[in-house]
C-alpha cells in the first residue's frame, strides 16, 4: 500500500494523548510528513503542529488524512464518520490504523467512489501468512516487551535502530502494529492477524538473515495483560528473539484499561525468558527502557540507577538519555561474527 505524504492527522475528540498514540509516533518519527492537525471540540491531545481546517490543510498541500488514534477494540466513533466523509469530499485520501474497515461504513465507501479517493486500512494486511514453525533461523533478533501496553515498545526499537545505526551495526526496525507501519512504510499489525498465524507472520516479518543483521522487532502489548497477552505470546513465539528490553512506566499502579496490577519487572523478565525459550532457548534480557516523562530529571535518573542495580541490567530513557547503554550491552553480549 502506498499512502500519498503530506498528512493532516485526525485525532477526533480523544480524551488523552495515549489514546492519540498513532498521531503522536508518527509526528515523532516523521515530522516532515505532519502538516497539521484536525482535532474536534473536546479533544485533549494536542501534536504541537498547527491546528488546520480541512480547506486550508488542501491548500497547504496535505494529500492523506491519517486518523491517527488507537483506541480499545479499534473502533471509529459514528461522530467522526461526517468529518472522514468530509475529507474524502476535499479531495484527500483518507488512511486509518483502527481495526474496524474504512469502507465498511456505507457513507465513507460512497464517499470515496463518488471522489475518487483511496481508503487505506493499515491495520489489515492482504499478506496470507503461515503457522509458525519455531525453526532456528539466521540472524539476530530484539524484541521489547512490557510491563504494560502503551509504555515505549515501539519508541525503544526505533530509538535501538537508530543508536545501533550509529554505531555500525546492521539493524531494522520491524513494525508489527498500525503506527511502526505508517513510519515505516513496512510491517504487519500482528493484533489483526488470525490467532493461529501471528507468531507466523512475525517470521514472516523477520526471516532469516545474515549472520550479525538484527531484526528489531516491536513489541505489542503484556504477557500480562488480561486482553492482549495472546498477541504478546504470539509475537514472543514468533519473533525466536535472541535478546528483549523491558519497557516501563513507572507512575502506574494498575495496567491500562483493566483493574489488574502493574508486574514488577522482574516478572517480566522471567516469564519472558521461560516462555521465549520455546523457540530461542538462549534468549536474554539486555537493558531496561523506562519512558521517565512524569518524573523530574534527577529523580528519572535515581531511579534508572536503582534499576540497572536491582537487576543488573543497563537502565536508560531512550527518548530522554539515548539508548548508549543498551547498544553497549548488545555489543558485548553478540560480540560480531559469534552468531552460530
Amino acid at each position: 500500500m502506498q499512502i500519498a505524504t503530506p498528512y493532516l492527522m485526525f485525532l477526533g475528540d480523544v480524551p488523552d494523548k495515549l489514546a492519540a498514540k498513532t498521531a503522536f509516533g508518527i509526528a515523532d518519527w516523521r515530522p516532515e510528513w505532519c502538516v497539521g492537525q484536525l482535532r474536534m471540540p473536546g479533544c485533549a491531545a494536542d501534536l504541537g503542529i498547527p491546528d488546520l481546517t480541512l480547506p486550508q490543510a488542501v491548500e497547504k498541500g496535505c494529500r492523506t488524512m491519517v486518523i491517527g488514534v488507537a483506541n480499545a477494540g479499534g473502533v471509529l466513533p459514528g461522530h467522526w464518520v461526517d468529518q472522514v466523509v468530509a475529507a474524502l469530499d476535499a479531495g484527500l485520501d483518507v488512511a486509518s490504523g483502527l481495526h474496524v474497515r474504512l469502507g465498511s461504513v456505507p457513507e465513507i465507501a460512497e464517499a470515496a467512489e463518488r471522489n475518487g479517493r483511496q481508503l487505506h486500512d493499515v491495520r489489515h494486511s492482504a499478506e496470507t501468512f503461515d503457522t509458525g514453525k519455531g525453526t532456528k533461523r539466521s540472524g539476530r533478533r530484539l524484541l521489547s516487551v512490557g510491563t504494560d501496553c502503551s509504555a515505549g515498545k515501539k519508541y525503544t526499537v526505533l530509538a535501538l535502530e537508530r543508536g545501533m545505526r550509529e554505531r555500525g551495526l546492521d539493524a531494522d526496525f520491524r513494525a508489527t502494529g498500525q503506527t511502526g507501519v505508517f513510519i515505516s512504510g513496512r510491517g504487519v499489525a500482528i493484533d489483526a492477524v488470525v490467532a493461529d498465524f501471528i507468531s507466523g507472520a512475525v517470521e514472516w516479518i523477520a526471516p532469516a538473515a545474515a549472520a550479525d543483521h538484527w531484526d528489531l522487532i516491536e513489541g505489542q502489548g503484556s504477557l500480562f495483560h488480561p486482553s492482549f497477552a495472546g498477541v504478546s505470546l504470539g509475537l514472543l513465539h514468533g519473533a525466536q528473539a535472541d535478546a528483549f528490553v523491558v519497557c516501563h512506566e513507572p507512575t502506574r499502579t494498575k495496567m491500562r484499561g483493566v483493574e489488574h496490577p502493574l508486574p514488577t519487572i522482574q516478572q517480566v523478565i522471567d516469564l519472558t525468558v521461560q516462555l521465549g525459550s520455546l523457540t530461542n532457548p538462549g534468549i536474554r534480557p539486555v537493558g531496561i527502557a523506562v519512558n521517565t516523562q512524569a518524573l523530574g530529571e534527577d529523580e528519572a535518573k535515581a531511579l534508572l540507577a536503582e534499576l540497572a542495580e536491582t537487576h543488573g541490567l543497563p537502565a536508560t530513557d531512550p527518548v530522554r538519555f539515548g539508548v548508549d547503554p543498551i547498544v553497549d550491552r548488545i555489543v558485548t553480549e553478540f560480540p560480531a561474527g559469534s552468531a552460530a
